[in-house]
């Protein structure tokens, strides 16, 4: 494969313009596809919009991810009001899962029926869970998840057993697992992405260290795309370019197909052309790309003949709960432990719609913590001593809750092309009853909880919009093109030779990280476009 590094690399890389295949984003839906349709032997161009992360101290190092925010997107989005806000996204070879905090997990059943929630109906999904399982069983596969199957209540009983067995918990994590157990909860190892052999750790890449979630992995332990095309790079018929950015897309005359993808670089704009092009650009970005491409045959944006483009925005009601203990927290690698019985309902009574899922989160340093309330005091004013030693004693716990679709929810251009996103959030009391109620057990443990709703919690007031990790929904599938963008294979209703393998595809949110279905997705679409290459 030709890696090519940059703009100054131009002239070498493009002297084939035209590819069979051209793939937008090179994150968990964008490297998947690729690793699909390479044995095809078609010519496969992926575009990339940044560049390659360069492995170096600073991937783990608190300070630069969290402080100076080293690896995050410069650029500025707009709220509802215009107000400016940077989203926590990374452009780089691999996407964000980089950056991400290896939780694989697959959507319930139930998420792909429709479902009353107490604040309103959850829409189905044009396809069952049925038709993502052979996917989703691969997908765990290659990778590499740790879990065991049946500790959670709420999956799929007839699932084949995980890859590789749950990592095992540290001792704090082992207490509370005991404490919840105690309570009649079923909590469970969260399914994790990661090289790791608790049995045989000398000759693990992952080392259980502080800083994975919202870091690099300096090792490359961490199952993120980079790995994947770090394998499909070898491949005679693959390219890949960095520092791509996509601009828009072209169409023929009549509108049905996509001819060519026009690129911006520091030399300039750069155009390629392709039999088929597949969107994996992330659900806001994705969007963007085909707002940005309106045209005489599409005057909304490309795709858009529904106006759905960018619609339905979603990123799950997010809260982050905080908990102190009395002595110091024995727990470096916190992240291995779920609770789902309380996701569709509340088995103690009252309640009897969806409420969430919760989960551990990552290792909170001290300059972690800096960075998380920079946006309320200026880092220099938080003395070392006093977050080092709230750190030490810290257990944090996030708590998901889905949103629910909603057409005034979107991604859209101004006059400028800055995004805006216009979100309000939706479907909270199950949340809340969940968030408190977490909390409340918490305490009788005898620690001592803050709830940090993520949506007031971060570097500015409009978390609502910074917390973009779990973005969907914009490009949703379906089977009516009134009411959508793609088809259940993903392709858009509006054009022959267009497709969509990233997270703007989801019909809902659920409760779960989407990272494990973005690539059991991709996988399944993969397929069908080999069926129609093959037809």
């Amino acid at each position: 494969m030709a890696r090519v590094l940059g703009p100054e690399a131009t002239d070498a890389a493009t002297q084939t313009r035209h590819y069979d295949i051209i793939i937008i984003g090179s994150g968990a839906g964008g490297a998947t596809l690729a690793q699909r349709l390479a044995p095809t032997g078609k010519s496969i161009l992926i575009l990339e919009r940044g560049p390659y992360l360069p492995i170096e101290p600073e991937n783990w190092s608190p300070g630069a991810v969290w402080l100076q925010r080293k690896y995050r997107t410069t650029e500025q989005w707009l709220d509802k009001r215009g107000r400016p806000f940077r989203p926590n996204t990374h452009y780089w070879v691999g996407g964000n899962t980089i950056f991400y905090g290896a939780a694989l997990m697959r959507l319930r059943k139930r998420d792909f029926e429709e479902t009353q929630h107490e604040g309103g109906a959850s829409p189905a999904w044009p396809i069952r869970y049925d038709d993502l399982k052979p996917y989703y069983d691969e997908a765990e596969r290659v990778w590499s998840v740790h879990g065991q199957r049946g500790a959670d209540p709420t999956d799929d009983p007839d699932a084949p057993d995980y890859p590789f067995g749950p990592l095992t918990h540290d001792p704090s994590i082992g207490r509370l697992k005991s404490f919840f157990e105690g309570k009649g909860w079923k909590p469970f190892p969260l399914p994790l992405g990661v090289r790791r052999s608790d049995t045989r750790p000398w000759a693990s890449d992952c080392i259980r260290c502080k800083t994975c979630g919202g870091h690099p992995c300096l090792r490359m332990a961490k199952s993120d795309a980079r790995l994947i095309v770090n394998e499909v790079e070898t491949l005679p018929n693959v390219t890949l370019l960095a520092e791509r950015k996509v601009l828009r897309l072209e169409t023929d005359r009549s509108g049905r197909r996509v001819t060519s993808v026009v690129c911006e670089t520091a030399g300039g704009e750069e155009r390629f052309s392709g039999d088929l092009v597949a969107l994996a650009a992330g659900a806001v970005n994705s969007a963007a790309i085909l707002l940005r491409s309106a045209n005489a045959s599409h005057p909304q944006g490309l795709a858009n003949s529904s106006d759905q483009v960018g619609r339905n925005y979603m990123f799950h009601t997010l809260t982050a709960t905080v908990a102190m203990s009395p002595g110091e927290v024995e727990a470096d690698f916190p992240k291995t432990l779920g609770v789902n019985d309380f996701y569709w309902n509340d088995p103690e009574g009252g309640f009897n719609f969806p409420m969430g899922h919760v989960q551990l989160l990552e290792y909170m340093s001290g300059e972690t913590i800096k960075g998380q309330i920079a946006n309320k005091m200026p880092a220099w004013l938080v003395p070392d001593f006093a977050v080092d030693m709230a750190a030490r004693r810290m257990m944090a716990f996030l708590v998901i809750s889905e949103d629910l679709p909603d057409p005034n929810n979107r991604a859209r251009l101004n006059r400028d092309g800055q995004i805006v996103l216009e979100y309000t959030h939706n479907n909270l009391v199950g949340h809340e009853r969940l968030r408190l109620k977490f909390r409340k057990s918490l305490e009788t443990q005898g620690m001592m909880c803050h709830c940090l709703r993520q949506r007031k919690f971060a570097l500015d007031e409009l978390l609502p919009l910074y917390g973009t990790a779990h973005q969907c929904g914009t490009l949703r599938m379906g089977a009516d093109p009134r009411a959508s963008v793609v088809d259940a294979d993903c392709k858009a209703h509006d054009l022959d030779n267009l497709y969509v393998v990233d997270s703007g595809v989801f019909v809902t949110s659920a409760a779960v990280n989407p990272t494990l279905t973005i690539v059991a997705n991709s996988m399944r679409v993969g397929d069908a476009i080999k069926r129609r290459l093959a037809a």
